[in-house]
């Protein structure tokens, strides 16, 4: 167990983040699972967390769980000093927690305290992160030269899909995509591949709002495949790259969308 390799992975409770931990738990990596889950009244909740801790152990891999928000500087601080007290090496960072608008308001009416909280999860927090996690693996690439290291971050198909009534989380991931490719050119040096996956369409908590909206669209033919995406078709991309399949490229796109990207006539 000692030698398996270490994947940090944010907002890894449920979702998206929680089939990521398990994809990569089956394919011989230990875990650390970020979450920052409350309970409706505003309590802490570790519900989620030990249920997805659980199913991680299932597969044969040793899981720490530690509650923090990534827009907090302190908290991620002590995420990177837990990851380092629990198993003194992070071989992959996948920056998956974010959030959608509280409240989808129209652009002309959106509130800077909600712009502000969105960009603050799904930008300053990764950027800063990885900042941290990226000059420790340099660390310790000097000390251990055959080990690789990667960094995934979770991005959407709203970074160039207009949604005005929620253009604060549009631009949170537009400016995510813009962080890969500073991060990919800014590693390359030192070996460490930075990679963007952009799901599309994928069924978890944060579309279950617009369900019915997305079902018409998906039967109208929005997306060539025409089905919902699951957490677990994000996770085998992930996969593919802690795999080391993509390790002669980096800045990478990878589409999880049913083909909604291409443009059609």
């Amino acid at each position: 167990m000692a030698d398996r390799p270490i994947a940090i992975v944010t907002g890894a409770s449920r979702g998206i983040g929680k089939a990521i931990a398990v994809e990569l738990a089956s394919l011989g990596y230990n875990l650390v699972v970020n979450h920052f889950d409350s309970t409706p009244q505003g309590e802490p909740d570790e519900s989620f967390a030990r249920q997805a801790q659980k199913e991680i152990e299932n597969v044969g891999a040793q899981c720490e769980v530690l509650r923090g928000d990534v827009s907090s500087a302190e908290d991620r601080t002590r995420l990177v000093d837990f990851t380092k007290s629990k198993f003194g090496r992070a071989d992959l960072l996948v920056n998956n927690a974010g959030v959608a608008p509280l409240k989808r308001s129209d652009i002309l009416e959106a509130t800077e305290e909600s712009f502000d909280r969105v960009m603050a999860i799904n930008l300053k927090g990764p950027y800063f992160l990885t900042q941290s996690v990226a000059n420790w693996m340099i660390q310790q690439k000097t000390q251990y030269p055959d080990r690789t290291f990667r960094i995934v971050n979770i991005g959407s198909a709203s970074a160039y899909t207009s949604s005005p009534n929620r253009g604060e989380y549009c631009v949170s991931k537009a400016g995510l995509s813009m962080m890969t490719k500073l991060y990919a050119d800014r590693l390359a040096e030192y070996g460490i591949n930075v990679f963007e996956i952009r799901p599309g369409i994928i069924s978890t908590d944060m579309t279950t709002v617009v369900k019915d909206k997305y079902d018409k669209l998906i039967a109208e033919g929005v997306t060539p495949i025409k089905r919902w995406g699951q957490p677990e078709d994000v996770a085998k991309a992930v996969g593919a790259i802690a795999q080391g399949r993509l390790d002669f490229s980096t800045g990478e796109v990878i589409n999880v969308d049913g083909g909604f990207h291409l443009k059609r006539l």
